[in-house]
Protein backbone atom coordinates (compact mmCIF):
# COMPACT_ATOMS: atom_id res chain seq x y z
CA UNK A 1 0.00 0.00 0.00
CA UNK A 2 1.02 3.60 -0.75
CA UNK A 3 1.13 6.12 2.02
CA UNK A 4 1.35 9.48 0.96
CA UNK A 5 1.91 11.99 3.79
CA UNK A 6 0.05 15.11 2.72
CA UNK A 7 2.23 18.02 4.78
CA UNK A 8 0.54 21.46 6.12
CA UNK A 9 -0.01 24.27 3.83
CA UNK A 10 0.92 21.52 1.16
CA UNK A 11 -2.05 21.95 -2.16
CA UNK A 12 -3.81 18.46 -2.81
CA UNK A 13 -2.44 18.63 -6.72
CA UNK A 14 1.19 18.21 -5.32
CA UNK A 15 0.47 15.36 -2.98
CA UNK A 16 -1.45 13.69 -6.22
CA UNK A 17 1.81 14.14 -7.94
CA UNK A 18 3.82 12.67 -5.81
CA UNK A 19 1.61 9.51 -5.29
CA UNK A 20 1.99 9.52 -9.10
CA UNK A 21 4.87 9.45 -8.68
CA UNK A 22 5.11 6.65 -6.42
CA UNK A 23 2.99 4.74 -7.87
CA UNK A 24 4.73 4.70 -11.16
CA UNK A 25 7.96 3.27 -9.42
CA UNK A 26 6.23 0.38 -7.75
CA UNK A 27 5.41 -1.31 -11.34
CA UNK A 28 1.79 -1.95 -10.71
CA UNK A 29 0.47 -0.34 -14.42
CA UNK A 30 3.28 -2.00 -16.38
CA UNK A 31 2.98 -5.67 -14.89
CA UNK A 32 -1.01 -5.62 -15.33
CA UNK A 33 -0.16 -4.33 -19.09
CA UNK A 34 2.32 -7.67 -19.46
CA UNK A 35 -0.27 -10.12 -18.26
CA UNK A 36 -2.82 -9.45 -20.27
CA UNK A 37 -1.48 -11.35 -23.33
CA UNK A 38 0.77 -14.12 -22.69
CA UNK A 39 4.26 -13.59 -24.37
CA UNK A 40 6.62 -16.63 -25.08
CA UNK A 41 9.82 -15.93 -23.98
CA UNK A 42 11.70 -16.27 -26.87
CA UNK A 43 9.68 -13.47 -27.96
CA UNK A 44 10.36 -11.22 -25.02
CA UNK A 45 14.07 -12.09 -25.13
CA UNK A 46 13.87 -11.14 -28.83
CA UNK A 47 12.04 -7.71 -27.65
CA UNK A 48 14.81 -7.65 -24.72
CA UNK A 49 17.27 -6.97 -27.05
CA UNK A 50 15.76 -5.31 -29.74
CA UNK A 51 15.26 -3.06 -27.00
CA UNK A 52 19.30 -3.22 -25.96
CA UNK A 53 20.33 -2.93 -29.21
CA UNK A 54 17.76 0.37 -29.78
CA UNK A 55 19.33 2.09 -26.22
CA UNK A 56 22.98 1.58 -27.18
CA UNK A 57 22.13 3.54 -30.56
CA UNK A 58 20.86 6.79 -28.67
CA UNK A 59 24.12 6.36 -26.71
CA UNK A 60 26.34 6.30 -29.50
CA UNK A 61 24.40 9.19 -31.09
CA UNK A 62 25.54 11.46 -27.87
Amino acid sequence: MIIINVKDGESIDRALKRFKKKFEKTGVLRELRSRQAYEKKSVARRMEVKHAIYKQGLNLES
